[in-house]
């Protein structure tokens, strides 16, 4: 039960992310918080993949990589933010 927690906690910081960068973006530090909140949930999924002992029939795994991707796009906006594109 409490890896379950775990995950949905995760994906609450993925939706919460999503949403700081859906908004208007008014310098790249709003940009930040959403890729600070990016990496938790991505430290949170590793730690819940971990803890489980199945595999979760891949979701888990497909989870983390679309966190490390939303990651990696908040990082380069943030850098084309910090440049002025």
């Amino acid at each position: 039960m409490k890896k379950i927690l775990v995950m949905i906690v995760s994906l609450c910081l993925v939706f919460a992310a999503g949403i700081a960068v859906a908004q208007k973006v008014h310098d790249w530090a709003d940009l930040e918080k959403a890729h600070d909140h990016t990496k938790q949930a991505i430290q949170e999924m590793e730690r819940a993949r971990a803890a489980n002992n199945y595999d979760m029939a891949g979701h888990g795994a497909k989870a983390e990589e679309h966190l490390r991707a939303a990651e990696h796009e908040i990082h380069e906006s943030i850098e084309a933010a910090k440049a002025g594109r």
